[in-house]
């Protein structure tokens, strides 16, 4: 059965049940708490904490669907059997429509009679101090005929919240054999009782409290290349034919396995972040995005790949899954061509600078001390010169992540012991944190060197004559949105801000560079809407009926049930949670600094009042 029969399969089976299908929500979520979308049911948290009402939004209390997600602690394990960044999550969901009984049985009939496939056994939760053991989920096994049902802890089967707290529950697995007559997780069945105030990891060292939800629901999670590799037959999910068409481009190139399961993963993962606005930058989700195609990029300098391998690869993933992601960005080969030519420049840079660095310090010369002479290390010997502090050093100056560098050296038949590798980890990550809290200090000298009056994330002051200041400039922001909707058109959206007493610094999505025309048109827009003294109106309402009226919701925050919508009237109506001026005439003077590209289809605006 191919990945599209089991897509279709999968969704007609539980439309025909009484669920509503949703489409698959972006890799950037809206819940603030995680950086990408990693499971299905983080669209639909608001359900389960009755925050949203699904009849309302979907018709039903039931739903399905298949959710791109995207994690990124497997970045590291991706090059073995079973790990990806970037996969599918088909899941069915109930928000107080049913409970144990039938998802369970529903999970076995869609296995057994669907997809024809045998299942190995099943897990069901053995309790602990807190939560009673599942018996119920036991029983419903036994009833469908399952004999091998194994007990699990808190570790294995009870599904922690996502993020910093959610909904949580005991789970019951699925594990079928694949053709290599090994036994895989292909389901996971979790029954929402709780809401977590802590993380999953708070949770299991129990500094976390749970407390019954008002309405159970369900919550499953079946990966759809796992599905297709047992379904298929296969050995591994990269024999799926989820993979093979990509991987039939990498057929005549110098990489050995593991390396090309890298590289289709990446690529893979990077259209679809792509597609989602992710533009490669140093932090958050766009740092994800940079290290997948920086690694990438890595393999093909070394193994002097033409660079159209990796074009065609990727339009082979957008023809490949564009049927069912029909919004797929095409756009991939500029930002994936603006990427390379930033990072070969500094990619022969530091190559030259670590091939230095390697023969003075050489491998092959190096004379290795008595063991004796060599606390902690067993299997290799990495000179002194190449401590965690230098791989920080050559990381700020020339955007080599450390793992790429480890590879660099690894793959010029350099030997790094294990217990090496952790002490330069180790040295490396102690000189981020030193990094990190420079730039704290710095932040709070440039505050006064006192606490800030006013964070919002978005605005920061320490004074409250620079509260005042502040606000000005936040009114003057949203100003600032609605002249360069105005100019440029409505493709502009806000990708985001961030606002201190000196300046206002608004990023939005537009393809090209701004001219002097556009850039003076803007600034005058923004200066006849603050020297007409529009007042500016603040009221409460319900998130939908905000929406449906017209206010601009920034995409990637997560708004409350009741939110603020500030308006000036003719101008702009936006959800925010301030703070605002009264009058636009109490914005003073706005002036344009500097316009600039952040990333690729992303521009930055900076502008000051006087």
């Amino acid at each position: 059965m191919t990945h599209k029969e089991i897509r279709e399969k999968f969704l007609a089976f539980f439309k025909k049940r009484g669920h509503a299908v949703v489409s698959s929500s972006s890799l950037i979520p809206s819940d603030p708490s995680v950086l990408l979308t990693t499971a299905g049911m983080q669209q639909f948290k608001p359900y389960y904490t009755g925050e949203a009402d699904p009849v309302k939004d979907f018709g039903l209390k039931n739903t399905v669907s298949i959710q791109k997600c995207f994690r990124t602690s497997d970045i590291d394990e991706v090059g073995d059997e079973t790990h990806l960044t970037f996969f599918e999550m088909m899941g069915n969901f109930s928000f107080g429509g049913y409970w144990k009984e039938e998802a369970i049985k529903s999970a076995h009939e869609f296995i057994t009679k669907e997809m024809g496939l045998a299942i190995s056994y099943v897990t069901v939760f053995k309790g602990s101090d807190v939560v009673p053991k599942d018996n119920e989920s036991r029983a419903i096994w036994q009833s469908l005929g399952v004999k091998d049902i194994r007990e699990e802890g808190m570790t294995d089967v009870f599904w922690g919240p996502t993020g910093s707290s959610g909904p949580c529950g005991p789970t019951t697995e699925i594990y079928c054999k694949n053709a290599a007559d090994q036994d895989v997780e292909i389901w996971n069945i979790v029954f929402n009782e709780f809401f977590c105030d802590g993380s999953r990891e708070e949770l299991l060292a129990g500094n976390a409290k749970l407390r019954s939800l008002a309405m159970k629901g369900i919550d499953t999670g079946m990966g759809l290349e796992r599905l297709a590799m047992i379904s298929q037959n296969a050995k591994n999910i990269f024999e799926t034919d989820l993979f093979t068409p990509i991987f039939d481009i990498l057929s005549d190139v110098g990489l050995d396995e593991r390396k090309k399961r890298i590289v289709v993963d990446h690529l893979r993962g990077s259209i679809f972040l792509i597609t989602d606005g992710v533009r490669p930058a140093n932090k958050g989700a766009g740092y994800i995005l940079r290290r997948l195609m920086r690694r990438v990029m890595v393999y093909e300098k070394m193994y002097e790949l033409p660079p159209d391998v990796f074009n065609k690869m990727a339009m082979v993933v957008v023809e490949y899954y564009g049927g069912f992601y029909p919004k797929l960005a095409r756009e991939f080969g500029a930002v994936i061509d603006e990427e390379r030519e930033k990072f070969m420049k500094m990619l022969d840079k530091g190559l030259r600078v670590l091939n230095t660095e390697l023969k003075v310090f050489s491998f092959d010369t190096f004379q290795l001390p008595k063991q004796e002479d060599i606390p902690d290390i067993s299997d290799g010997y990495v000179p002194p010169g190449l401590t965690g502090k230098w791989f920080f050093d050559f990381y700020q100056t020339f955007g080599f992540p450390l793992e790429l560098s480890i590879e660099v050296i690894k793959n010029r038949g350099r030997r790094i012991s294990d217990i090496q590798l952790k002490r330069i980890t180790e040295e490396f990550n102690k000189e981020i944190e030193k990094h990190q809290e420079i730039s704290r200090a710095g932040a709070e000298k440039k505050f006064g060197g006192h606490g800030l009056l006013l964070d919002t994330g978005e605005l920061k002051a320490g004074t409250p004559d620079e509260v005042q200041k502040v606000t000005r400039l936040h009114t003057a922001t949203h100003l600032l949105q609605y002249a360069l909707r105005k100019v440029l058109g409505s493709e502009v959206q806000q990708m985001g801000s961030d606002i201190t007493p000196e300046r206002t610094r608004f990023d939005f999505s537009f393809p090209r560079k701004l001219s002097p025309d556009e850039l003076r048109r803007v600034e005058n827009e923004v200066n006849s809407v603050i020297d007409a003294d529009i007042p500016v109106i603040m009221k409460e309402m319900d998130y939908d009926e905000a929406v449906k009226g017209g206010a601009l919701a920034f995409f990637k925050a997560k708004y409350p049930k009741r939110v603020k919508v500030y308006s000036i009237e003719g101008v702009s109506r936006e959800l925010c949670g301030g703070p605002h001026v009264e009058h636009t005439g109490e914005i003073g003077r706005f002036k344009i600094l500097k316009e600039e590209a952040i990333s690729s289809g992303v521009r930055r605006v900076r502008g000051t009042i006087e």
